[in-house]
């Protein structure tokens, strides 16, 4: 008597066969007596409490986890009080008796302790519920908190610039005031036509006057000797540019002479 797996992996899922202790664990069986589901809380046992009862007299040997179901469903409770008939000790009718009372009784304790269990897992439901309503409060509070903070600087702000603008709009006016002078006389900085006086170094053409040389149809009747003091008037200053002219006007007088 053993148990052959089924199931996915990580959920598991066992059939209670009867087989051949040669053959594998999942291999050919005679009989199928059962299942077993151990992840379901509590675990969940089908059994054929006949076939089970009838091999196990038979000499079939459980292994220890069927050996712990079949004392679990009082297969082996009950082999005991079949002993007890067989050796006279009481009838078969006292022996379904007192097997009937221990079922009972063991399945009010199952009943109590599944009962237990639900009690505790809501209980601590109940808690955990507790315990987030008051980190939810606390974070409420702390959120409130803050936003009344935000609010207060914001209103602190809103004052402080309100405050400001006031300032700023009183302020504009004396700088105005303060500024438009300066703003009328900037046009007397474009009064400077110094750069239209610029024609004034134009009136240089004391070098233009030098055309007096080209009189030279006077200088070519003059004698040779006579045409340095032209050089001389260009090398010397503009005042003494008369005296190269005086000799240019005697020799315009002497042709009315002749």
């Amino acid at each position: 008597m053993r148990l052959q797996r089924h199931g996915k992996k990580g959920r598991p899922f066992y059939h209670i066969v009867i087989a051949d202790g040669r053959a594998p664990r999942d291999g050919r069986f005679i009989e199928k007596i059962g299942t077993y589901n151990p992840v379901a809380k509590p675990a969940e046992i089908d059994l054929d409490f006949a076939k089970a009862y009838d091999w196990f007299i038979k000499g079939a040997d459980p292994t220890p986890t069927v050996k712990s179901i079949l004392t679990h469903e009082g297969v082996l409770h009950y082999n005991h009080l079949m002993k007890g008939v067989a050796k006279g000790a009481f009838t078969k009718e006292v022996a379904e008796v007192r097997f009937n009372e221990w079922k009972a009784a063991k399945e009010s304790k199952l009943t109590s302790a599944e009962r237990a269990v639900e009690i505790a897992e809501k209980t601590e439901a109940k808690k955990r519920l507790e315990v987030e309503a008051k980190i939810n409060e606390a974070r409420a509070a702390e959120i409130a908190k803050k936003r009344l903070q935000e609010a207060k600087a914001a209103a602190g702000e809103s004052e402080e610039v309100a405050e400001e603008v006031e300032v700023a709009e009183e302020a504009p006016v004396a700088e105005v005031v303060e500024e438009a002078p300066v703003a009328e006389e900037a046009p007397a900085v474009e009064e400077v036509p110094v750069a239209e006086e610029a024609p004034a170094v134009e009136e240089a053409p004391a070098v233009e006057e030098a055309p007096a040389v080209e009189e030279a149809p006077v200088a070519e009747e003059a004698p040779a000797v006579e045409e340095t003091p032209v050089a001389e008037a260009t090398e010397e200053p503009a005042t003494e540019e008369p005296a190269a002219e005086e000799p240019a006007a005697e020799e315009t007088k002497e042709p009315t002479a002749e």
